[in-house]
């Protein structure tokens, strides 16, 4: 599998400069008018930046081992933890998007809580002309912004960010837990899940997981066992074992169709002991093997 996109080869590919100062450590945003000068195809990866999309043109978008569409506009949430390609169905596009990385939120709230940003949420918000017009003027408020001399402007820029998460999820209200004011059991899910994300994507530098039982992550987050699977039964309605295994699941099949890894190579590095641990696994939960799932 291709190794992540940095913000150093995003400027790279799409403007052939970087901006000064541009690195992990330090807290990075920008935003940007559609379209801009096209430049080589992008390939299918994960990114180590988010990015929020507002697009009007007919797209496809792969995410993971799905692909959404929309034919008219929509607003699309883009993370580190899901690899995507965007393909433009129409020649005539606009719109705007904001990439940032995880560093500029740091002290400001954890994106992860929200549903747009969650690799089990929902990503894309088709919308109406109004909508859309609403938007617009969002980001054209973002824009001004970091063009201004205002002491402050990254701060009213985290709050535009904020503005667009919250009117994305409004627009398709969640029925999940999140929405209610967080109590000690969605904090200990939440802990659980970025533990959990963590540990992707799986590439060279990042050859394999660590943690892969409920015991792995109580221990980890210093509770016990039993805690743990009862807040994650209590927010997700989901068991603790059911959520790692949809994850390794979700992994299994992207890198089975994205890297070039053998079936060993991929089973080992999600911590099967054995490949046929993995093969069971797989086929348990697909009804197909890893083999045929990639010749798919």
């Amino acid at each position: 599998m291709e190794k992540s996109e940095t913000l150093q080869d995003f400027y790279s590919r799409k403007f052939e400069w970087i901006p000064e100062n541009l690195s992990k450590d330090i807290g990075h945003v920008n935003m940007f008018r559609l379209p801009h000068p096209a430049n080589k195809p992008v390939p299918y990866r994960r990114r180590d930046f988010f990015k929020v999309t507002l697009c009007r043109g007919g797209s496809r978008i792969h995410y993971a081992d799905k692909v959404f569409s929309f034919e008219k506009q929509a607003l699309v949430f883009s993370n580190p933890f899901i690899p995507y390609k965007w393909e433009h169905i129409n020649e005539e596009v606009s719109g705007f998007y904001v990439i940032f990385n995880t560093v500029f939120f740091n002290q400001f709230g954890n994106l992860i809580q929200y549903e747009v940003f969650q690799p089990t949420g929902t990503h894309v918000f088709e919308l109406d002309d109004a909508q859309f017009e609403h938007l617009c003027g969002i980001y054209e408020k973002m824009e001004a912004e970091l063009s201004s001399e205002y002491i402050h402007k990254y701060d009213v820029i985290r709050n535009l960010i904020y503005e667009l998460i919250h009117y994305a999820m409004k627009t398709r209200p969640s029925t999940r837990i999140e929405q209610l004011p967080i109590n000690a059991s969605q904090r200990i899910y939440w802990l659980f899940l970025e533990l959990l994300e963590r540990q992707f994507p799986i590439d060279e530098n990042h050859t394999e997981i660590k943690l892969r039982t409920a015991s792995d992550f109580a221990d980890q987050l210093n509770v016990h066992v039993n805690h743990l699977n009862r807040a994650v039964r209590e927010t997700s309605g989901k068991t603790t074992s059911n959520l790692i295994a949809e994850r390794l699941l979700r992994e299994a099949k992207i890198m089975l169709k994205q890297s070039k890894w053998n079936v060993s190579e991929i089973a080992f590095s999600l911590g099967f002991t054995e490949v046929t641990y993995f093969n069971n696994f797989f086929k348990k939960h697909t009804e197909m093997s890893p083999v045929k799932f990639r010749k798919s």
